[in-house]
């Protein structure tokens, strides 16, 4: 039981502010609590802390074998990771490298430690698997009048790294919107407090180009009405949601929200009305965006959150009716493999929540699952459709796919839709060669017939 709970009248205010001022402390203080062999969690993406991880890294060489678990990080703690035998004293450890070359290349180099887990099993990562956190390190909103801080835009793993690590840190940031569902957290279950006053980490605004455009008309002419949509962040993403205006009650389950969804609520698009679980709710796990993003999920009640073993439960996804999953990836094979997070040997970024809502999405007998990416890449030098991997002159290497030709829906260019599931594989390849860029058309039947697909 909390022990706030049990204050006689009109005490309660006194009772947590008293223990949120004793718990209240200088950042050095804090970041002096974390000791030499300790497994660090960080708060997920936007929800970031400023002033605790570059007083961590300061103090780096005072310390060895600490390790250190993130996502995306935003911070410039990062750059203090590729100084010589930086390893040996703190080591990054991560499931998710995108967006940041620092880590990407502390991978390559054997610097890093990446646990090629989807984003559902972080929590068990830390409550049954082999990194049990001792210090968890979070940005929360300032307490309301009852002692509750919100989690702000990461929910996420934060709840598995709150219930296992033996000290926790918050930092409390005024800019943090206080957002509805599974957010929120008394002082008295927080160790330490550190106030910060510098803007939430963004996410800027993707350009859409052209072949963007393109894709996401042809994505959004898959949506049916009153399906319930996953879409994740980027220019494809973006896109997509302009072209979704003219549906009629459509629902959303994601990780996160993409801004242009903004408009579709404003237009009266998404409603969540005629969902089947969480009616009337935009469920997520973690946000990140602009500003304009954060005004509008502060105290919002359309946004319910989630922790991420249960937004990216593939069981609970496909409760959703009409459930539509609408993801990217950097290649796609002839036999329908998806490429997302790795070229070659390289760890371009991470599975994320993308196999969680794949085989969430194909549960379902009303269910789609739609992978889009432009046909080209490198400036329209490299088709993003290819026969194999190994057969591709820019990967020397065997390539791992992020979700395996099993498992294949839609997949979608600029150069139109092909429908794979139920199709042979000399079919799929045909429908794939049928989307690529026309200049690689050819060479991709060629390859085909070299491989046996086609005749």
């Amino acid at each position: 039981m909390d022990i706030y709970s049990v204050a006689p009248r009109g005490c309660w205010k006194i009772s947590w502010r008293r223990e949120y001022e004793r718990r209240l402390v200088a950042p050095e203080r804090a970041a002096a609590t974390i000791k030499s062999g300790d497994r660090v969690v960080l708060a997920n993406l936007c929800g970031e802390p400023h002033v605790l991880p570059n007083l961590l890294m300061e103090r780096a060489w005072e310390l060895e074998n600490v390790r250190l678990f993130h996502l995306r990080p935003f911070g410039s703690f990062v750059e203090k990771y590729l100084e010589p035998g930086m390893e040996k004293h703190i080591k990054c450890t991560t499931v998710f490298a995108g967006g940041n070359p620092a880590i990407i290349q502390l991978i390559r180099e054997g610097k890093a430690e990446f646990y090629p887990i989807p984003l559902s099993r972080i929590p068990w990562l830390f409550r049954e698997g082999p990194y049990r956190p001792d210090v968890f390190i979070t940005t929360v909103s300032p307490p309301d009048r009852y002692g509750y801080c919100s989690l702000g835009v990461s929910v996420d793993y934060a709840w598995a790294a709150l219930e296992t690590a033996k000290t926790i840190i918050a930092e409390v940031n005024e800019n943090m919107p206080r957002t509805h569902g599974d957010t929120f957290i008394h002082v008295s279950r927080i160790d330490y407090f550190v106030e910060a006053s510098e803007p939430i980490y963004e996410l800027p605004q993707p350009e859409i180009t052209g072949v963007e455009r393109r894709i996401g008309e042809n994505v959004a002419s898959l949506v049916e009405d009153e399906a319930t949509i996953q879409i994740g962040y980027g220019g494809v993403s973006e896109a997509v949601t302009y072209f979704l205006k003219e549906k009629k009650n459509l629902g959303m389950h994601t990780e996160m929200v993409p801004e242009g969804v903004i408009t579709l609520v404003e237009e009266g698009a998404l409603t969540c009305e005629k969902k089947t679980i969480h009616k009337g709710k935009i469920v997520c796990t973690f946000n990140a965006g602009t500003r304009r993003l954060y005004e509008w999920l502060d105290n919002n009640p359309l946004i319910e959150m989630k922790p991420v073993d249960y937004t990216n439960n593939s069981s609970i996804i496909a409760m959703n009716h009409k459930m539509t999953a609408i993801n990217t990836a950097l290649q796609v094979d002839l036999y329908g493999n998806i490429y997302s997070d790795m070229l070659g040997l390289d760890q371009y970024s991470g599975a994320g929540g993308q196999p969680d809502f794949v085989l969430g999405a194909l549960l379902r007998p009303d269910g789609k699952s739609i992978i889009a990416l432009p046909s080209t890449a490198a400036g329209g030098k490299v088709s993003r459709i290819v026969a194999h991997p190994t057969l591709s002159g820019n990967v020397k290497a065997p390539q791992l796919p992020t979700v395996t030709r099993f498992y294949a829906d839609y997949v979608v260019t600029e150069w139109g839709i092909a429908s794979l599931k139920d199709k042979t594989t000399s079919e799929r390849a045909k429908a794939l060669i049928e989307i690529a860029h026309p200049k690689f058309k050819d060479e991709l039947w060629e390859k085909a017939k070299k491989i046996n697909l086609l005749k």
